[in-house]
């Protein structure tokens, strides 16, 4: 998470409505219908946005996704970065363990 989102992923608007929108769509991934983990901003949030609720609490600009399609949306968006690395659970760049 970026350092000027922090505090707005530790609102209660945000909860409720992450909480919320988990629950209309099931608790199932959009893209691939697995578990669902994450409640992507489809727009991210910049610091010019994240005091706009229409961008920030907006139905219309979230999604459920799983980790895996998740971590797919940053990679299609930034590109692989190396090899060795995925994203974590809070979608942190970290190097990947080999099993």
């Amino acid at each position: 998470m970026k350092p000027f989102a922090k505090k707005f992923y530790k609102t209660t608007a945000w909860k409720k409505c992450r909480s919320s929108y988990f629950a209309y769509r099931h608790g199932l991934c959009e893209r691939c219908s697995e578990p669902g983990k994450i409640v992507h901003h489809k727009q991210y949030l910049t610091p010019d946005n994240i005091n706009d609720p229409e961008i920030t609490l907006s139905f219309n600009n979230l999604e459920l996704l799983c980790q895996d399609c998740h971590n797919k949306e940053h990679h299609a968006i930034y590109g692989v970065i190396a090899d060795g690395l995925m994203f974590d659970d809070s979608g942190d760049l970290v190097r990947r363990e080999i099993e």
